[in-house]
Formats: structure tokens, C-alpha cells, sequence
């Protein structure tokens, strides 16, 4: 780091050091920070993140979100009191969140530069996506650790495996552990495989349709990969994944693959500037994909990108997906 970001760290944390002293824990029944002199319940805590050893003497108190299901995971946890700063949404928080998120600065509307995110005096920054630390930025693991910041990686980034429905517990389980909340996280994951669990009776010797996902592109094709929990999403929707061979997250496939894999249905995620709309219109104006089952009889199933990602919305997602592939199973 240099010496000018030194010092502005220095001078920051100086001046926060006394309202830093009076926050609340925000803890489970108030108990998880101790009082003067005490250690708080279970901690120290050391996990193991993407690679990255880490241990907790006590909870952060003022944690950065990066992107905005590692935002939606805090305030499900019911820790905005633990947000200094949060940055990047794909698009509205969940409404029973919204005014807590209201209550947390914005950093800014994508990622916040190494003097911004520095200037919110974090003790913990959790990042989204493997973006959200650009060694480029300044904002890499490493330089934010030697910076005093302890940070963590949303997983679906880093498994070696697929990620699915057990990666989603550890997810909220080790964020819960990190913040003192560990009973809170277990009830978010009880309700979480109560939904999935719903879903998946309602679905009971539903054959699966065949299933491209359209995320983006004109020359090449944005879409879901095998990796992800995208892909978990439409199996346990009661779809196939016609790229599920791709060992990615994401993979860059051609229009040529769609028309030779013949999908069904076409799930589009709604995102950014391009409306679902404008999709739909780019799929069924390409003579090329006239004979592709799912534009000539026009089966369309839409997601918003950020209940696509191992985020608190994937029971949710998953149920609507289903309702969307199967619709005579959910009347």
C-alpha cells in the first residue's frame, strides 16, 4: 500500500476510533460481542474461504457488501447494523429488505474505487463475484488484508465442484458463524430447503424440459454453465441444462450449439440495459433459430440475473422457474 493510502487510513481510523467504540453488536439476543473484558460466544472463529485462512477474535462491525446478493445475505441475517457501506446492485433489493437497505450508504452504483471503499474505514469487505477483488483496482484479497481488512468470497466462486443447494447453507452458515448470528443463519437455512423441498413434491414424475439460458449476446452466446448454482436452479426447477457440460459458471457458447441442441424452453435473465423484451425479440427475428422447438412454439421462462446467483432468492427462484417450465403442476 502506499504511503499516501497510509496515511488516509491512518486518519480515518483515528477519527472513527470513538464512535467505533459505542456500535452495538448486533448479535444474536445482543450476546455475541461480550461485554468489557469477554470474548464473544463463538469466538475466535477461523474459517477457511476460496483459499484464504482467516480468524475472527470477534465479529466485524463494519462490514462493505460487494454485489448485491452478498448485500441481501447481511440484511437476511438481519445485520445492517454491521454495514458500513455496500455497492453494485444488478437491480432492487428484495422488497421485506428494502428499508434496511435504505438505511446503508452506497458506496457506489458498481464497484467503489481503493480510496472509496478505504474511506468507509471497513473491518470486513464480502465480495459477490471474483470481480469484486480486482488485483487491477487495488482491491485484490491480499492488499486488503495488509490493509487490516478481513475479507470473504461468495463460494460459488471458488468451489471446486458444482454449486448447489448444500454450497447455499455453507454460504449463509459461515456468514452467520463470522458475525455471531449462527442461530439466525440455521433458520434462514431451514426455510430455504423447506421451499426447495415444496417445490421438488410438486414435481414428482415431472419429466424434464430441455433448457437454454439467454444471460447476453449478438456474435457469441452468454449462458449458463454446469458450475453454477444457475444450473441447480433449473434442475431442481424441473429443467435440463442443455450446456450443462460447460464446466463453468458462464461459458460463451455459439447459435450454432443451440440450433444442433434443440432446447425446449428458453430462460432469459433479465438484467441491465437490454430489456427481456428486446431478448425475446432478438431470439425469434433470427431466422437461424426458426426450427429451435422453444422460439418456434415461443417458451420463454424469465429470471432476474441476481436470483440466478448463491444468494437468499434461490428457493424463490427455484420455485418460480418451476411454476414457469411446468405450469400445469403448480395450478
Amino acid at each position: 500500500m502506499s504511503r499516501s493510502h497510509r496515511a488516509l487510513r491512518a486518519l480515518i481510523s483515528a477519527a472513527l476510533l470513538l464512535p467505533l467504540a459505542a456500535c452495538g453488536s448486533g448479535g444474536d439476543d445482543g450476546k455475541a460481542s461480550g461485554g468489557a473484558g469477554t470474548k464473544a460466544a463463538g469466538f475466535p472463529y477461523t474459517v477457511t474461504n476460496c483459499g484464504v485462512r482467516t480468524t475472527f477474535q470477534a465479529p466485524p462491525r463494519r462490514a462493505v457488501t460487494m454485489n448485491q446478493h452478498t448485500t441481501e445475505i447481511m440484511l437476511a441475517l438481519g445485520l445492517k447494523d454491521r454495514l458500513a457501506g455496500t455497492a453494485y446492485l444488478d437491480d432492487k433489493v428484495l422488497p421485506q429488505y428494502e428499508k434496511d437497505y435504505k438505511s446503508v450508504k452506497v458506496l457506489a452504483e458498481k464497484y467503489p474505487s481503493y480510496e472509496t471503499l478505504l474511506g468507509a474505514n471497513p473491518d470486513f469487505v464480502y465480495g459477490g463475484y471474483a470481480s469484486a477483488f480486482d488485483k487491477a483496482e487495488g482491491r485484490e484479497r491480499a492488499a486488503l488484508e495488509k490493509s487490516g481488512i478481513k475479507t470473504r468470497l461468495n463460494i460459488e466462486y471458488c468451489a471446486q465442484g458444482k454449486t448447489g443447494v448444500q454450497q447455499l447453507a455453507q454460504e449463509i452458515r459461515e456468514v452467520g458463524a463470522t458475525f455471531g448470528v449462527r442461530d439466525r443463519a440455521e433458520e434462514l437455512v431451514r426455510k430455504a430447503e423447506t421451499t426447495i423441498d415444496a417445490t421438488k413434491a410438486k414435481l414428482k414424475g415431472v419429466a424434464p424440459a430441455s433448457v437454454f439460458v439467454y444471460d447476453s449476446g449478438d456474435t457469441a452466446v452468454h449462458t449458463a454453465g454446469g458450475k453454477g448454482i444457475g444450473n441447480e436452479i433449473i434442475t431442481l426447477a424441473g429443467g435440463r441444462n442443455v450446456f450443462a457440460d460447460q464446466r463453468r459458471n458462464f461459458a460463451d457458447v455459439s447459435w450454432e450449439q443451440i440450433v444442433e441442441r434443440k432446447p425446449e424452453i428458453i430462460v432469459i435473465y433479465d438484467y441491465g440495459g437490454t430489456t427481456v423484451e428486446a431478448k425475446k425479440k432478438r431470439l425469434l427475428d433470427d431466422p437461424a433459430l426458426q426450427d429451435v422447438p422453444a422460439v418456434k412454439n415461443k417458451r420463454f421462462a424469465v429470471l432476474p440475473l441476481s436470483s440466478a446467483v448463491l444468494g437468499v432468492r434461490v428457493p424463490d427462484a427455484v420455485r418460480s422457474l418451476a411454476g414457469q417450465l411446468h405450469p400445469d403442476s403448480f395450478k
